[in-house]
């Protein structure tokens, strides 16, 4: 396949030939991957201004710096190159498209006395493997049903014909209650052991109607010959793959293989949905939610999901049901819309089942929202709040023995972090290590910022700290004429107390309280964010510190090795032509020698 690059601007040399397109960012980032019928066509109608193109769009096309476009042989085969870049890449204009690779699958090894069993690693060379299984529980079922109807073993032993000879194996209690005839020391043949494998890989392709076939004849053969207990066994092993066929939704005997695809959508997300169909029997349900990135059309995110479900459940049907008229010519299946009869009411089935995950998906968003407000309704009962606190902003301050004193606030609104609006103060007007001195700065400096800016004030304050801080915060807020507007409270590490302005004595909220983990979130998120920016400026000022003081380094120098590498374990660890490539040969020789003579003098 041929890959050419070229500028927006020349996107008219672009050939009437189907393909894919990439579009790369001025970071020379990949942003968003597409497919077309004709490259010329498709990529150009992203520059042409046109009425209507959502905000989305045109945002895309604003960060477009270069073109890739590769040719392929049809429509279909652009669809397949598509779907595999956006899983590579996952751009961030495109659709959410990811691998799960969580799946299970029941694999069949490829040993001598091979073992049926569940597993999540995909590993071919190990044997042969059936799913992945949407459903862990229904995965269980057919194992169960494996298990109860034929004597295979569950020990990893390597049974070769010289280690059974040898005789190095004993039977175990597997054996004893009947579960395994004992292959490990030679009470059953590979011939005996693998006709059951066959009848179970039977059941795990679907193919229902090969073991009981297989258990009638059997049963048939027993009974003719008296022996009526072992007809018995026969025939409790047929009605049981009679139960488990009937508990599996079976559609029509006259509808074989096929797949069913169908989606519905809104603004923001697909919900595609997955049945597939052996024999007459949905033997797997899938529903998918997909992530919209831009306005992508119901039909393009069909096309996508249908590749990439068949790809990922390892389908082979030639028939593939839909609900949405696609255009799309390949001879791997039919692409089938159907009007009346069973195969309409399959895709009536699968849009319910498309149609309820989009419901849970509003109903669990909505319990998130009613969560957080129940929280917040808590904490404005527990508090005695006259308004739902529904902007939060807390303080922490952190030094050490007085150096690099700084400051945090965090802002959660409705309950949960607003990171944008977090912020680190450098303490400029207090001297050494004054906690409430800091406080009061920091509480005046944001209140007084917000007041000049006419921003809306948070509905409460929460200091990190015990009575000290607290008052130094209310003096602050008394400075602005704003004490007594905004609750303002402390909460004290030790013992988790909230104190109140004024208040001598603390109050104890449950200990289990959603409100009471809410506070304290807020006091480690902000005492994490001090934490974190208290550390990155001494490390900086260190850093400069020590080079600074080095003859033939100015600020200028330094500020550029900072820049580059942000600590001085890194400079020494660089090489001279890194080195030399960020400050020039004459300042890399005054480091290369200040370090040595360090060596040296240690």
């Amino acid at each position: 396949m041929e890959v050419t690059r070229l500028d927006p601007k020349d996107v008219l040399k672009l050939p009437d030939n189907p393909g894919v397109y990439r579009f790369f960012n001025e970071e020379d980032v990949l942003i968003y991957v597409g497919k077309a019928k004709s490259l010329k066509k498709r990529v150009s109608s992203y520059f042409n201004k046109q009425a209507g193109v959502n905000r989305k769009t045109r945002r895309l096309v604003s960060e477009i710096k270069a073109i890739e476009v590769t040719l392929v042989n049809s429509e279909f085969d652009a669809l397949l190159l598509e779907n595999s870049l956006i899983k590579q890449n996952q751009p961030k204009y495109n659709i959410l498209l990811k691998d799960d690779k969580t799946f299970p699958y029941i694999c069949v090894s490829n040993e001598r006395f091979p073992r049926i069993y569940s597993t999540r690693k995909f590993i071919p060379s190990n044997g042969t493997y059936f799913g992945p299984y949407a459903s862990v529980k229904a995965m269980n079922n057919v194992l169960r049903l494996i298990n109860s109807l034929f004597t295979l073993r569950t020990c990893r032993y390597d049974l070769s014909d010289e280690n059974i000879k040898a005789g190095k194996f004993k039977v175990c209690l597997e054996y004893h209650i009947g579960n395994c005839k004992g292959p490990c020391e030679g009470l059953q043949t590979e011939e005996d052991y693998l006709k059951d494998v066959d009848q179970a890989i039977n059941i795990l392709k679907g193919n229902l109607s090969v073991p009981k076939q297989y258990f009638k004849e059997y049963m048939s053969e027993a009974a003719e010959q008296l022996e009526f207990e072992k007809a018995q066994k026969f025939k409790d092993k047929l009605e049981l793959v009679d139960r488990f066929q009937s508990k599996s939704v079976v559609v029509s005997p006259k509808i074989a293989d096929l797949d069913v695809f169908t989606i519905v959508s809104d603004e923001k997300w697909a919900f595609v949905n997955y049945l597939r169909i052996k024999n007459g029997t949905i033997n797997l349900s899938q529903t998918s939610e997909v992530k919209k990135r831009l306005s992508e059309s119901d039909e393009d995110i069909l096309s996508l999901m249908i590749i990439d479900l068949k790809d990922k459940f390892q389908s082979t049907a030639k028939e593939v049901l839909t609900n949405k008229d696609l255009e799309l010519e390949t001879d791997n299946f039919k692409l089938i819309l159907p009007q009346r009869g069973d195969k309409k009411k399959l895709i009536e089935l699968s849009l319910k089942n498309a149609l309820f995950a989009k419901k849970e998906k509003y109903s669990s968003l909505e319990n998130v929202k009613d969560k957080g407000n129940r929280v917040l309704k808590q904490l404005q009962s527990d508090l005695a709040l006259k308004e739902l606190p529904t902007h939060i902003e807390c303080f922490d301050n952190s030094n050490i023995q007085g150096t690099n004193p700084v400051a945090s606030m965090v802002c959660f609104k409705m309950g949960r972090p607003s990171k944008k609006d977090y912020r680190h103060f450098k303490i400029k007007t207090v001297v050494g290590p004054d906690d409430f001195g800091s406080m009061k700065e920091v509480v005046g400096r944001r209140y007084q910022r917000l007041l000049n800016e006419n921003s809306p004030l948070p509905k409460l304050i929460v200091i990190d700290g015990g009575k000290g801080q607290l008052n130094a915060a209310c003096e602050a807020l008394k400075e602005l004429d704003l004490y007594g507007e905004i609750p303002i409270i402390g909460i004290a590490k030790r013992l988790e107390e909230l104190y109140f302005p004024e208040d001598s004595f603390p109050i104890h909220i449950d200990k289990k309280s959603e409100a009471l983990r809410l506070i304290q979130k807020l006091r480690d998120e902000a005492h994490r964010f001090a934490i974190t920016f208290h550390r990155d400026l001494r490390s900086k000022n260190s850093f400069k510190f020590e080079l600074e003081e080095v003859k033939g380094l100015g600020k200028a120098t330094v500020d550029k090795l900072l820049k580059e590498y942000r600590t001085l374990s890194k400079i020494q660890s660089a090489s001279e032509e890194e080195l030399v490539s960020v400050v020039g040969q004459a300042k890399t020789n005054i480091i290369l020698d200040y370090f040595e003579q360090k060596k040296e003098a240690n």
